[in-house]
């Protein structure tokens, strides 16, 4: 730990830069207590999601649940990089935190109001809470950090505007709303592409990759959470354990095999430079809001095979496929650049997303996605024994 964060809790710090190559840089307890609190939105949108589905209101479920997660996702994005350059630890910086996490709370208290009655107004407000602390701690690094002063000036501005466009927007006619919710996510996304133009905040690359892989584990923690509350409501009922046994295997083994392959990589060295941590942090949306979804597409199918909801056999199965094949496809894109697409053991991945899709027409999706989720990773680490083998054989020839 620096020197400057020997004294945690600080009445007040100047918050200066850190160092992007700073040694033993680790997420803090306020970091994973954010995180915490942040799921607590997440696992709320789940739930929300999860009824929509199951009502058979698909297309409805899916658009508001992406809206919805973009205000989660965003706005836990937007402090994780923020606090890996500028966490000073005092108390302004942990109130402005706080403040952030009650707007999370907030939005968790409107996320069924929005998926299943377009009421976006609750959520709206406790995104905005949570957007006008990160500005107040954007002014606080300008103040302080003379060298990156243009920068974290811009990220303020931008933020600040865009803040205007979505209390506008509840105020502008219904058909208005999906349009300019579009042209307002493109305008939150391009502020840190025009902000770090300006100069390029000190980051550190194992601080973020270790804080993704955080929220990543907790999010499928909550996944596991919400399916072990519907096999237990299912339970309940008169469902016997033997009619749903194929769908809480194949439910375990997926999420199992989710984390493995997220955590099979490498991450940090991925980070190199403001393209790639752009992609790597806007390609993490698809990851966490499927990884949420898993979860609700596993109790939609505890529900659909106990006699519940309004969902096809197909649909009930593409719940849960669906999800499971999108985080598989991000994971090995963020892990792989298209030039390294050089032989077959490339294929394995996309080969596992299509028999997973495949599934979707059995009887028993779920439990075969499980499978090949598992012998996913059983083949990757084949791959990987074999080429560290063939290094071997190459450095020992050398």
């Amino acid at each position: 730990m620096s020197k400057s964060h020997s004294a945690v809790g600080a009445w007040h710090r100047p918050m200066v830069a850190r160092l992007a190559g700073e040694e033993h840089r680790t997420a803090t307890a306020l970091e994973l207590f954010f995180d915490l609190c942040f799921v607590a939105a997440v696992a709320q949108t789940s739930v929300a999601f999860e009824h929509e589905l199951a009502e058979g209101h698909i297309g409805h479920g899916v658009l508001g649940y992406a809206m919805v997660f973009f205000a989660i996702w965003w706005a836990w994005m937007n402090f994780t990089w923020f606090a890996s350059a500028y966490d000073t630890d005092d108390v302004p910086y942990r109130l402005l935190t706080l403040v952030q996490i009650t707007g999370a709370l907030v939005v968790a208290a409107g996320a069924a109001e929005a998926l299943q009655q377009e009421d976006f107004t609750v959520i709206t407000w406790g995104y905005v809470i949570m957007r006008l602390a990160m500005v107040t701690q954007w002014l606080r690094a300008a103040r302080s950090d003379p060298e990156r002063r243009r920068s974290c000036v811009r990220y303020a501005v931008g933020i600040l505007i865009v803040q205007v466009g979505w209390v506008a927007r509840l105020a502008l006619p219904e058909d208005w709303g999906l349009p300019l919710f579009a042209v307002l996510v493109v305008a939150e996304l391009a502020v840190p592409v025009w902000a770090e133009t300006a100069g390029t905040t000190s980051w550190h690359p194992h601080h973020i990759a270790e804080r993704y892989g955080l929220f990543t584990l907790i999010v499928l923690g909550e996944t596991i959470t919400a399916a072990t509350g519907a096999v237990r409501t299912a339970l309940d009922g008169e469902t016997a354990i033997g009619d749903i046994a194929g769908l809480v295997v194949g439910g375990v083994l997926t999420v199992f095999a989710l984390w493995w392959l997220y955590f099979a990589q490498d991450a940090p060295r991925r980070l190199t430079g403001l393209k790639a941590a752009l992609l790597w942090g806007y390609g993490h949306y698809a990851v966490f809001a499927s990884a949420a979804a898993v979860g609700a597409g596993l109790a939609v199918n505890v529900a659909h095979a106990t006699g519940h909801g309004h969902l096809s056999d197909r649909a009930a199965a593409a719940a849960f496929t669906v999800p499971v094949a999108v985080f598989i496809t991000l994971v090995w894109l963020l892990h792989h650049r298209a030039a390294q697409l050089r032989n077959r053991n490339d294929l394995i991945h996309p080969l596992a997303v299509l028999a997973v899709l495949a599934s979707s027409f059995t009887s028993v999706a779920v439990l075969v996605t499980g499978l090949l989720a598992a012998a996913l990773v059983a083949a990757t680490l084949v791959v990987a024994a074999r080429a560290r083998g063939g290094a071997d054989r190459s450095d020992a020839a050398t």
